[in-house]
């Protein structure tokens, strides 16, 4: 164990299991059941990335992240989109005021909703275009232009948003470029049925439960720094470039099923987003290492909104996340076995397409 790994394990692993065990304890006071989904927020929300949360109507989406956000000592704000929702509505305005002391008139910002540290971005597909891409400039640029003045946004901040893939009428789907400023598009799925029965009881009595804050805003910060000093080798680097790169069509090595079944692939986001949460990843289950594991894991939350199926795909009922799994099951994991690869040495030392 390098003095690196060593240091990292000592604070990191207590630091981050402890207060990872605390907010999964606040959760579960209120939310039943959802574990994968729980955690994939947190190693976003640790990672310093967004979460796109996708589900039909009904599943705790919104009262997830609103659970979430009672367990941090932050502020939080809730933005219902709707189609005529404008960008001064959640960005915020200049509006002309009154100097009490001079008596002259000025203009004074007043500070929208996005002006929190956790933004709960409600039904996002519900706004058009133009709201959309105000939110998502924020989420990337992490402040907001009104006017000629720039106005940085609270640190840390996260965009925790939903949508409903159901209702399509009246909707705005998000282009694939805005969907990849969020670190991860989670589906929030039906609960089994001891699950189900459990919220039918919980939720139908007057018990309510209180949630206890577990982490401040500057104790976020410092764990989010602290994950970037977990080590990772070189040849989960090479697994992370290998699942990624063979998502891009046309190009050597990627496989068969690649290029009959998707119009377009992952960009270098996807790198950096599938190794940053596997550090994460490998801190919340108590380890100074990155794992394939890691990566395996958190592979389709990373990658099923970044690349996009053709209609050949479609009229044969191949998702993204097949496609996903079948990349998985074509990519060896182990060190000998991926560098000795003859189509993955194709795809390490591809030319760059021409643009």
């Amino acid at each position: 164990m390098t003095q690196l790994q060593s240091d990292v394990g000592a604070k990191g692993i207590e630091k981050i299991g402890n207060a990872y065990q605390e907010i999964r304890k606040q959760m579960s006071k209120v939310i039943v059941g959802q574990s994968e989904v729980i955690d994939q927020l947190l190693i976003a929300m640790f990672s310093r990335g967004h979460c796109l949360l996708e589900g039909v109507p009904g599943l705790a989406k919104t009262l997830m992240i609103n659970t979430l956000s009672q367990c941090l000592s932050m502020s939080f704000s809730r933005i219902q989109f709707t189609p005529d929702l404008m960008p001064a509505d959640i960005t915020g305005t200049d509006v002309l005021t009154t100097n009490q002391e001079t008596g002259g008139r000025e203009f004074k910002f007043i500070s929208g909703p996005l002006f929190h540290n956790v933004v709960l971005a409600d039904e996002i597909n519900r706004t058009p275009p133009k709201t959309q891409s105000a939110l998502l400039e924020a989420m990337q640029e992490r402040q907001v232009t009104v006017g000629m003045t720039r106005h940085m946004l609270p640190n840390p901040f996260f965009v925790l948003a939903t949508q409903n893939p159901i209702e399509q009428e009246g909707t705005y789907q998000l282009p694939e470029a805005q969907q990849d400023r969020f670190m991860f598009k989670v589906f929030v799925d039906y609960p089994s049925y001891e699950e189900e029965k459990l919220v039918a009881m919980q939720t139908t009595g007057n018990r309510k439960e209180e949630i206890r804050p577990v982490l401040t805003g500057p104790e976020i910060i410092e764990l989010q720094t602290l994950i970037r000093e977990v080590p990772i080798t070189d040849h989960l680097v090479n697994y992370a470039l290998a699942l990624v790169r063979q998502t891009r069509i046309g190009q050597a090595g990627v496989p068969d099923f690649v290029n009959d079944w998707l119009s377009w692939g992952a960009g270098p986001r996807a790198v950096q987003y599938l190794i940053l949460g596997a550090k994460t990843r490998a801190l919340l289950k108590g380890r100074t290492y990155v794992s394939a594991e890691d990566l395996q894991a958190l592979a389709a939350p990373v990658l099923r909104h970044r690349i996009v199926t053709n209609f050949s795909a479609e009229s044969e009922g191949i998702t993204t996340d097949k496609v996903i799994d079948k990349l998985l099951e074509v990519t060896p994991s182990k060190e000998g076995e991926l560098t000795s690869d003859p189509r993955l040495k194709a795809i390490f030392s591809a030319p760059v397409a021409n643009a």
